[in-house]
């Protein structure tokens, strides 16, 4: 019996070095990547991974890693003239192999997602205006609102206002409704759905002009591809997937 205690004991104690010694691994790998990922997207911080699946060393020795997920904020999306915050990026990957160097890996398949607030979205609006909820109805069909005092909002689009005209836009609000869509995986792009009257000859068009622009996300894998934008309470969400992701750079 004491025998039997004794082995007991030392396999209670060597499993617990075990999972000691793979969570330290882990802990390490996470570190490595999130550096990794760092370095080759050019990010200012490291990004939040996390390698799920137990244990990690024998998906080490199998170079293949069951679940890892990846969060980042603060990444850009940019286009002529605008930059705006994204926040909560994320990206799940499941099965990544890697070559037998460790240099390079490949999930098999891949979900991505990310946000942008309505504030953030705000700061490529004119100035003047603001970006904002556009109600469910709307919402439903992928629509935000831009809303402001329309003299001011004319004059950060830098539309001329004539004398005579400016006393018609005393106390009028602009609101105006603008589509969401993605274009290419990577590419949001706003484009006004109904103006309203503007009062002023061919403003109309030059306002279009400065509602209607693209700002294309950096900052998820190349190879996941957006496909899926909601208008929220909150902003907007996107989604999408990929297969065969490479992770390499």
């Amino acid at each position: 019996m004491r025998a039997l205690r004794t082995l007991l004991i030392l396999v209670v104690v060597f499993g617990g070095l075990f999972v000691a010694a793979d969570r330290v691994a882990v802990s390490f790998a996470e570190d490595q990547v999130a550096s990794r990922i760092r370095s080759s997207a050019g990010l200012g911080s490291d990004p939040e991974v996390s390698i799920n699946g137990f244990p990690f060393l024998t998906q080490v020795v199998s170079t293949s890693l069951d679940d890892v997920r990846i969060g980042l904020d603060g990444v850009s999306a940019s286009a002529d003239g605008h930059a705006v915050r994204v926040t909560e990026v994320k990206a799940e990957l499941k099965d990544v192999k890697f070559d037998s160097s460790f240099s390079t890996a490949t999930a098999a398949s891949a979900t991505g997602s990310a946000r942008i607030s309505y504030a953030d979205l705000s700061g490529s609006a004119p100035e003047g205006a603001t970006v904002g909820y556009a109600g469910a109805e709307r919402a439903a069909k992928g629509q935000v609102k831009l809303s402001g005092p329309m003299g001011e909002v004319l004059d950060g689009a830098g539309i001329s206002v004539p004398g005579p005209f400016k006393g018609l836009l005393d106390g009028k609000t602009l609101t105006a409704y603008s589509t969401v869509s993605l274009v290419d995986g990577d590419t949001v792009r706003l484009k006004a759905a109904t103006l309203p009257e503007l009062y002023v000859p061919g403003a109309e068009e030059r306002m279009r002009e400065v509602v209607d622009y693209d700002l294309k996300i950096d900052g998820l894998p190349s190879t996941i591809k957006l496909d899926k934008v909601t208008a929220t309470e909150a902003g907007l969400d996107f989604s999408g997937t990929g297969t065969d992701v490479s992770l390499s750079g």
